[in-house]
């Protein structure tokens, strides 16, 4: 017979669940670098998932987030089940590695950066256009901390301006491209197409297969472009809320 455990709070963000001073669960509330709050929850027993998502629920300041498996509907049951509804999706695709780059449109250049400054200048008017518009929180992915470290990043030049950029992220077994973002002044002149096969290119020359990628699947423009670079839908995962 199960027993209810006794729910302990160990530490700020962190709870127990406890079975005859064993732990048969453990509970935490990450911050993200936007300053959202995300939590998760390991049980041994489906039926302690509740006792410790209430005890952390009524400590904690709304709003939450969770992120889920897409195809985990046992755990979202018990998330919606706690009140969370869903706020986003996103798709993992696998993007191959392929030789031969598209050119950009006449007086743009794709390459490396030089300069962290006009870097640094694009990262905020592309934040700040996107705040303005969905919101940042739309993004699958935070602009890194500074300082900036420019061997991550391929940009689009147009003059002395950055009006695009590709950050890689190197991820240990497989790179993640981890934010494809165009100035709205220069969107749909083939700019994130140049950007995208260009590092592909540039993957592929290295022997490295394949970068993974995640894509809002709201947003028909950035699957549109992944799948035309021949990405493979491996999985997703579904953000949940709780406001």
């Amino acid at each position: 017979m199960h027993h209810r455990p006794v729910i302990t709070r160990v530490a700020r963000r962190h709870w127990h669940a406890l079975d005859d001073d064993r732990v048969v669960g453990r509970a935490e509330a990450s911050p993200r670098p936007d300053g959202r709050l995300f939590l998760s929850i390991d049980t041994w027993h489906d039926a302690d998932f509740a006792p410790l998502a209430a005890a952390m629920l009524a400590e904690l300041p709304r709003p939450l987030y969770t992120v889920v498996d897409d195809v985990d509907r046992d755990l979202r049951a018990r998330w919606e089940s706690a009140g969370f509804t869903t706020r986003r999706r996103e798709r993992e695709y696998l993007v191959p590695a392929a030789p031969g780059a598209v050119p950009p449109s006449p007086g743009v250049t794709i390459g490396p950066p030089s300069d962290p400054e006009p870097l640094r200048s694009l990262e905020t008017s592309i934040r700040a256009e996107i705040e303005a518009t969905v919101g940042w929180q739309e993004m699958p992915a935070e602009v890194l901390a500074r300082p900036l470290d420019l061997s991550s990043y391929t940009v689009a030049a147009s003059g002395d301006e950055y009006v695009g950029l590709l950050r890689l992220a190197a991820v240990p077994r497989q790179p993640r491209i981890g934010l494809l973002a165009v100035r709205a002044d220069h969107r749909r002149s083939g700019i994130g197409r140049a950007l995208l096969t260009q590092v592909l290119d540039a993957l592929h020359h290295r022997g490295v297969p394949a970068a993974s990628a995640e894509v809002n699947e709201a947003n028909p423009a950035a699957v549109a472009l992944f799948e035309g670079a021949g990405a493979r839908l491996v999985g997703g995962n579904v953000e949940l809320v709780l406001r």
